[in-house]
């Protein structure tokens, strides 16, 4: 890649860090926020699942708004109500109150570096050959930002208190604001190839199989990122396993992103997802099947980190292979509403459950069971190609 290129990909890359890293270290805040508020696991549950939702539904808006106001202004504005946003939730007073903090956060955060966002931008600016690359950065940066914000959000509440440590949070999204500039620099790259209309590639089955595949890893993530530090504790073991453990998922998810990076280059991208989808099956197998102890649950966290954002990469090559690149963001957008549906049944599911049972087996059963749906809707087949312009010919009027 070349310069431009590569000064795309890597701000882009500290942006999916510095959002999903704030994002997966918010599960760290729902023990301190219940006991300081008594809204109940239930209720945060709710109000976060809700939030779940609106990261999804901001994002097609979000892609409209960058093709139509450019990117720095999207992301800029997007960090000024994200850090606001989540000051703010330090003084939620009720359930409701709370529902709506996390909401604007969201809307924040699908602005400030969200999947639809910035696949979109590389879709448009780099060539085929340096996109794959490129998302899969991405996808290890949302990785590296849980490596470095899920201990360091820890530390931060052990030492400080978890209000100083929301305020950090707050703090720390500002610096999605420099690296906007990099949107900039980096231009458009002129289209080449005809693209699927957009209303044949929302009929298409094709694009919902791998929508809905990508829903369970909605189901799937947002129960993790939300309640693993309750899963811990309800296993009896230390809460302060929790940073170590998000932390070590992350760091195997960086190694995964980049391994599937490399994998695209020599096997088809359906034949990846399947094998992605089947490995998270077989580690939620694993999990149910192992004692509660400290070992176990590292274990998971290296099973489950390996496929946790490599399905990113094979579901944007995917999607286009059969319908062009040029229609990537706007339906990236989409799949993006789909999974955070997806989300919002983890987040709120699992809390319900854990509430009403005292217990997680009852979820990791349904995840199992979802994961080797998405395998089976990704299943390598045949697939038709996605439409090539017509020879030059064939343009000119008859006669000529």
């Amino acid at each position: 890649m070349g310069a431009d290129a590569w000064r795309l990909a890597l701000a882009a890359t500290a942006l999916m860090a510095l959002v999903t890293g704030a994002r997966s270290a918010f599960g760290l805040f729902v023990s301190p926020l219940n006991t300081a508020t008594g809204l109940g696991l239930a209720g945060i549950s709710l109000a976060a699942a809700v939030a779940q939702l609106g990261l999804g539904a901001g994002q097609p808006l979000v892609g409209w708004l960058a093709e139509r106001h450019g990117a720095v202004r999207v992301i800029r504005s997007g960090a000024l109500l994200l850090a606001l946003a989540t000051a703010a939730i330090a003084w939620a007073g009720s359930v409701p109150m709370l529902a709506a903090l996390l909401l604007v956060a969201a809307l924040g955060s699908s602005a400030t570096g969200s999947n639809a966002l910035l696949i979109g931008e590389i879709g448009r600016r780099l060539t085929p050959a340096q996109q794959g690359l490129a998302i899969g950065l991405v996808g290890a940066g949302g990785s590296a930002g849980q490596l470095l914000l899920a201990p360091a959000t820890q530390w931060a509440i052990t030492q400080q208190g978890w209000f100083w440590a929301l305020m950090a949070t707050a703090a720390l999204s500002l610096l999605a604001w420099p690296l906007a500039g990099a949107f900039r620099q980096a231009a458009p790259r002129p289209a080449t190839a005809v693209a699927v209309p957009l209303a044949d590639a929302l009929r298409d089955r094709r694009f919902w199989a791998v929508t809905l595949a990508f829903a369970s890893c909605g189901f799937h993530i947002g129960f993790l990122t939300m309640h693993m530090p309750g899963v811990i504790e309800r296993c009896g073991l230390p809460a302060t396993l929790a940073g170590p453990w998000l932390a070590l998922m992350g760091a195997a998810n960086i190694a995964g992103s980049l391994a599937v990076g490399w994998v695209l280059k020599r096997t088809e991208a359906s034949a990846v997802l399947a094998a992605l989808y089947l490995l998270r099956a077989a580690a939620v197998a694993a999990l149910l099947a192992s004692p509660a102890t400290s070992a176990a649950l590292l274990g998971f966290a290296l099973l489950a980190g390996a496929t946790y954002m490599a399905v990113l990469p094979p579901t944007a090559r995917r999607i286009a292979q059969d319908f062009g690149a040029q229609r990537l963001g706007t339906l990236f957008g989409v799949v993006m509403v789909v999974h955070q549906i997806g989300g919002f049944g983890g987040v709120w599911l699992g809390g319900w459950l854990a509430d009403r049972q005292g217990s997680d087996t009852a979820f990791w059963s349904l995840d199992l069971a979802l994961a080797l749906l998405a395998a089976a809707l990704v299943w390598p087949r045949a697939r038709r190609s996605a439409p090539t312009p017509p020879p030059a010919a064939a343009l000119r009027p008859a006669g000529t």
